[in-house]
């Protein structure tokens, strides 16, 4: 555990850090949909660090630390979190939601999301989107669309703009965070072999009032 804070890792300390063996979040029972999911949030970015100080409305702050001190600063200080770690905050997601399946089954990313920033901390919803005359709010978006056969080995620019399109949506306003779930996950369905990441994205067409 690392008591102290540590900010997200950048450039050159970001490839010394994180790169080789026994780096990242150690994977254990099924976990790996929120090691993903952590490693992302954490890593090399600060946008979401409110969720690990922050004392929002419904803030648990038994989860608040376990996040912060036993994976966020271990990740950043030494780029390697045990599975132990991630265990202990499966058993509290557990505990303080209605599934009991946390600690040892695969889960969607999106109901994780959902779990820890609303129900747990309280956190206001990042998105904005709206379809036709219907508006709602979430978390994180997660990429639907119909196989393309021209998209062999697409990127996430690609991804994006295809399924807004296809879904008739548009962001109401410009996200402060703006987590996306590719179409690549599970166990048994890979809807494309690989997906190229966007270095930059631009929601320009995706913005309503753009």
């Amino acid at each position: 555990q690392s008591p102290e804070s540590f900010p997200p890792l950048r450039n050159e300390a970001a490839v010394d850090v994180l790169r080789g063996r026994m780096k990242g979040i150690q994977g254990h029972c099924n976990s790996c949909y929120m090691d993903a999911a952590l490693f992302s949030l954490f890593s090399c970015t600060s946008v979401l660090d409110s969720m690990l100080f922050k004392p929002f409305p419904l803030c648990d702050r038994n989860v608040q630390n376990i996040l912060r001190e036993e994976i966020v600063n271990p990740l950043r200080k030494t780029g390697f979190v045990r599975a132990r770690s991630v265990m202990h905050l499966r058993e509290q997601l557990t505990e303080k939601g209605q599934c009991s399946s946390f600690t040892n089954a695969e889960k969607d990313p999106e109901e994780f999301l959902n779990l820890i920033m609303h129900q747990i901390l309280g956190i206001e919803p990042l998105l904005k989107l709206q379809s036709g005359d219907r508006e709602q709010d979430c978390y994180c978006y997660q990429i639907f669309m119909d196989k393309q056969e021209d998209l062999v080995v697409p990127d996430v620019q690609q991804l994006v703009e295809h399924s807004f399109l296809s879904s008739d949506l548009k962001l109401v306003e410009i996200p402060s965070c703006f987590i996306i779930q590719m179409p690549r996950f599970g166990k048994e369905y890979k809807m494309f072999s690989k997906i190229i990441p966007s270095l930059e994205l631009d929601i320009t067409d995706l913005l309503l009032d753009s």
